[in-house]
């Protein structure tokens, strides 16, 4: 199909603004060309005057994370889940979002039925089942567990593996890329949804993080670390940690060390204000509503620190199950102490690294993928016009127009 977006306004990634009017040419699921009039197209979309980017990206989702009912999660068959997960991923594309990075959970499945035209959704980069010491952020099994025969025995769920010591999490991460993880998760801080971690404590000593970065980067890719305090940052960042996930609590030294590695936080502020919001009525337990008060209340210094020391930042929501539908709220939140440039660059700057599309999402450049979306609103003048996924006239991804109920 060759389609022509005509009369629109299009975004130019390197100057993070709007150029004039021009027309942009879709074919055969890529970017043709920039000009001024296509001669022929099977479908001609008049943006009339409209704000043509590229498709959204979201560099921190969790399509297993498919109800906030931990229960329920527990109890599901893989048939359950597979269409819990396939309506996530075509609301995730609905959204605007054409790219993502899921960063937890088995996904091969839903990868494949979007693949071969089974099921619409967004494109798919992943980390595969995260990798987590006994009792970590990614030890997902309630109750007591029998006390292992040895030492390097592992357990694993559909959302992780969980792994102790550098022997254990080498195989972990060996056997993620075998079966075709893009990059690594690992945690190296307690976290939100699980039970038996504390949000302060540390996770995986040095030697562990560093296996996990070795085998990433003899794949010539790289480690990414859910963390929340200072401690775990520094400690991740230091063993060669590339991405460090939320840092809801970081500090200025820990910020610095961050910018010093080179390595990129992404912020995942959506899922936490859902969490508050609706964490009771959607059967989040207590104590898991307890700990997400903490790094909600830090969530918008987290970002004002980093800012400050020069962090690079990328931009992610996390946001679980029922509450998926508020990805777009991520822009808002943002937007109270970021600009809509510094915004917009780590949706299309950064997180197109982090998915490992550098040249191909994130850009209306010649030959990239034909993932566009149409603004009724610029949201360089106010990105908060993103925090409504009504405001996108026309959703395409991979050359082809999306569907959207009510639309």
């Amino acid at each position: 199909m060759r389609i022509a977006i005509e009369n629109g306004h299009l975004f130019d990634t390197e100057t993070l603004d709007f150029t004039g009017e021009a027309t942009l040419v879709l074919e055969d699921g890529v970017i043709a060309g920039i000009g001024e009039k296509a001669a022929s197209a099977d479908l001609r979309i008049n943006a009339n005057g409209q704000y043509v980017m590229p498709g959204l990206i979201d560099a921190h989702i969790h399509l297993r994370l498919a109800t906030m009912d931990f229960r329920k999660l527990a109890a599901w068959s893989e048939v359950e889940f597979g269409l819990h997960m396939a309506r996530l991923a075509r609301e995730t594309l609905e959204r605007g979002f054409t790219s993502v990075r899921d960063i937890g959970g088995e996904v091969e499945g839903i990868i494949r039925a979007i693949s071969s035209g089974l099921l619409e959704g967004p494109r798919i980069t992943r980390a595969g089942r995260m990798i987590s010491q006994t009792g970590g952020h990614g030890d997902a099994e309630g109750g007591a567990r029998p006390v292992p025969d040895c030492a390097c025995q592992m357990r694993h769920t559909a959302f992780g593996i969980v792994a102790d010591g550098a022997d254990a999490v080498r195989k972990a991460a060996r056997h993620n890329l075998r079966d075709g993880s893009d990059f690594l998760k690992i945690h190296v801080s307690g976290g939100v949804a699980t039970p038996s971690d504390p949000l302060e404590c540390t996770q995986y000593t040095a030697e562990e993080i560093a296996a996990a970065v070795t085998e990433a980067r003899n794949r010539h890719t790289y480690v990414a670390a859910h963390a929340y305090t200072p401690d775990a940052i520094k400690l991740a960042v230091a063993n060669g940690v590339h991405s460090i996930e939320h840092g809801n609590l970081i500090d200025k030294e820990a910020a610095e060390a961050v910018a010093k590695a080179g390595a990129v936080m992404v912020p995942t502020l959506a899922t936490y204000e859902a969490m508050f919001e609706f964490g009771a009525a959607l059967k989040l337990p207590a104590r898991n509503r307890e700990k997400n008060k903490a790094v909600y209340d830090a969530g918008l210094a987290s970002l004002e620190i980093a800012r400050e020391a020069g962090v690079t930042l990328g931009f992610g929501t996390d946001l679980i199950g029922e509450t998926q539908n508020r990805q777009n709220r991520e822009f808002a939140i943002r937007a109270e102490v970021e600009p809509a440039r510094d915004i917009l660059r780590a949706v299309y700057h950064v997180n197109p690294a982090l998915c490992r599309l550098e040249g191909k999402a994130g850009t209306l450049a010649p030959g990239a993928f034909g993932d566009v979306v149409i603004a009724r609103r610029n949201p360089c003048e106010d990105i908060r016009h993103l925090a409504d996924a009504a405001v996108f006239s026309h959703i395409i991804k991979d050359g082809k127009p999306v569907t959207r109920p009510g639309a």
